[in-house]
């Protein structure tokens, strides 16, 4: 059973810290996606695990096994990174047994190995040619299955698709969800700033922030219920609404009152304390509908309309500073800009922060 486990993991450049006590519990067979805005030590974090990067305070644990001091070559881990780092003059054939070679395996088990994978990977008709012949796909193909043969305990891949266009991304992507599918036991660690990556490849999600873990949960998990404004507006395209508010009612049920004259009353707890707070409200911008009621979310006017056939996407005017309201709407709407809109959502899809920024689900 392969897993890992970081306990109050630090790291720190001199008197710069760079993370701080991150504690993770990763399972075998989970495959675990670090996001968060660049700079906020994903990478660093998995350097750390692969042994490229000293620990410098806490533990971390492979199979039970405290692995600090030990050499990368001996953790049981293989890493993809972001450049496929072929050798240029080895084939196809080659470079996915060079590793094999060196730890002196014999003919066989490497023949065996490199055919293995090369078939899972799509590219057995490929084995003979040069990488300068490949596309960027089958290069980072090539450079999954090199660490495939290895039979490690543990992948790592560090931003793996940025290379590569729109298109081979979405491929790309789609073949390493079915690599995992078919690897079941294996435990992978997948970093990118792509939160589509994140969202559709992960088990779970590491939010990392300023060298913090911000929320850790299952991709819809952080969706639904993000544990502060940060993981609100990071997870999602386009990202949440947040709307000045005060709070009107509390109890089982939180009524809050925005600027404009707009009302909601949510399932959400709150207590008297809470009475007259400045909350901010969260709303999707998918979880928006057009309404001509008096019982009305918010009313702002159109700034500018994009008109994309499976959906329209309507942006609004900022007020008092802040960012403008975004309404992601199904289908096709004839809406000219300058039209003056109200806005409501269902009470099941709002969510609530405080003053600093924590959601009320998590206080």
């Amino acid at each position: 059973m392969t897993s890992l486990s970081l306990k109050n993991v630090s790291k720190s450049y001199g008197t710069v810290e760079v993370l701080r006590n991150i504690n993770l519990e990763i399972e075998q067979g989970e495959l675990i996606v670090f996001v968060g805005p660049s700079g906020c030590g994903k990478s660093t974090l998995l350097r750390m695990i692969a042994g490229l990067e000293r620990i410098t305070g806490g533990t971390l644990e492979i199979d039970g096994m405290v692995v600090n001091d030990v050499p990368p070559a001996q953790r049981g881990i293989a890493m993809v990174f972001q450049s496929y780092a072929l050798y240029p003059h080895m084939t196809v054939y080659d470079n996915m047994a060079f590793a094999l070679k060196l730890a002196g395996k014999s003919r066989d088990e490497i023949d065996k190995a490199v055919r293995a994978a090369a078939d899972r990977l799509q590219l057995t008709s490929y084995l003979d040619r040069l990488p300068k012949a490949l596309s960027g796909g089958q290069r980072q193909r090539v450079a999954i299955g090199r660490s495939i043969v290895r039979d490690p305990k543990v992948f790592l891949f560090d931003e793996p698709l940025s290379n590569l266009d729109a298109a081979l991304r979405v491929a790309t992507r789609i073949e390493i969800a079915q690599l995992k599918e078919s690897m079941p036991e294996s435990t992978m660690v997948y970093v990118t700033h792509d939160q589509v990556e994140a969202m559709t490849l992960a088990t779970r999600i590491v939010v990392l922030h300023g060298g913090d873990v911000e929320q850790f949960g299952a991709p819809l998990d952080l969706y639904e219920r993000p544990a502060n404004t940060f993981v609100a507006q990071f997870i999602g395209s386009p990202a949440m609404n947040l709307i000045e508010a005060e709070v009107t009612a509390t109890g089982g049920t939180t009524s809050v009152r925005m600027a404009d004259g707009g009302h909601a009353d949510m399932p959400i707890a709150s207590g008297e304390g809470d009475m007259g707070a400045a909350v901010r409200l969260g709303v999707r911008p998918e979880d928006l509908t057009v309404t001509e009621s008096d019982d009305y979310l918010v009313s702002a006017d159109v700034d500018m309309v994009e008109a994309l056939g499976e959906t329209t996407v309507l942006y609004f005017m900022s007020q008092n500073g802040e960012p403008g309201l975004i309404a992601k709407l199904p289908g096709i709407h004839q809406i000219a800009k300058g039209t003056s809109i109200r806005l409501t959502a269902a009470p099941e899809k709002l969510h609530l922060f405080d003053g600093d920024g924590k959601s009320f689900l998590y206080r």
